[in-house]
């Protein structure tokens, strides 16, 4: 099957718009630090016209109450937990949140983190990102798709998997072919710079996406 799209790190409603018009179907807002960080209030602004798609905010660590109450804020569906989150910090945040939880899983080399089986088990979707020292995310650093794959096969099961790390149009053909992703998440890989996208490499990852399917 092709994977579902999510087109993350957007500032502007233009980007957003033209996301859509992509093929996505999740539009990713970041709340935690970087270039791309912007508030709830300018999320709310910058999807508001995005209908038809799941709208995801990336928090780090952040109080579960206030973490809940600017999704809200943003009209949020899905909370992406990244900042090498626990099972219990996906408990915790179920306890307030009633949409759908990820959490992150960045890896280091082909080492997955201790916490990887009791995430795959409990959040509704994985996310698979490279683990950089001092970064939660965006650094346009790719993973060893091949290496991973019999690590993530066997603690898949029934989680939804998502693939970020270093995607762009050139390689996520390779990606999607060596994992089977559910969703590919791209923010740099599609950019001119920093929270500004390409609409054309929006499109052209959309075409390389599916055509590895």
């Amino acid at each position: 099957m092709e994977p579902e799209l999510k087109f993350c790190g957007l500032t502007r409603a233009a980007d957003a718009r033209a996301a859509v018009a992509a093929g996505a179907r999740y539009l990713g807002v970041i709340f935690a630090g970087g270039p791309r960080q912007i508030t709830a209030e300018v999320a709310a602004t910058i999807l508001h016209d995005a209908s038809g798609v799941e709208r995801v905010g990336v928090f780090g660590r952040l109080d579960p109450g206030a973490m809940a109450e600017q999704a809200r804020r943003a009209r949020l569906t899905t909370l992406q937990l990244h900042g090498d989150p626990t099972p219990e910090d996906v408990e915790c945040a179920r306890r307030v949140w009633s949409g759908a939880v990820w959490a992150a899983v960045r890896c280091e080399g082909v080492t997955l983190s201790s916490a990887a089986e009791g995430l795959f088990r409990c959040a509704d979707a994985v996310v698979l990102d490279a683990k950089v020292p001092g970064r939660l995310g965006g650094t346009g650093v790719p993973l060893a798709w091949q290496e991973l794959r019999a690590a993530v096969d066997a603690l898949r099961g029934d989680c939804r998997l998502v693939l970020a790390g270093g995607l762009r149009p050139e390689n996520v053909r390779q990606a999607v072919q060596e994992l089977a992703p559910d969703v590919v998440d791209v923010s740099s890989g599609v950019e001119v710079t920093p929270g500004i996208k390409d609409h054309a490499r929006l499109r052209a990852f959309a075409a390389a996406a599916r055509s590895g399917a």
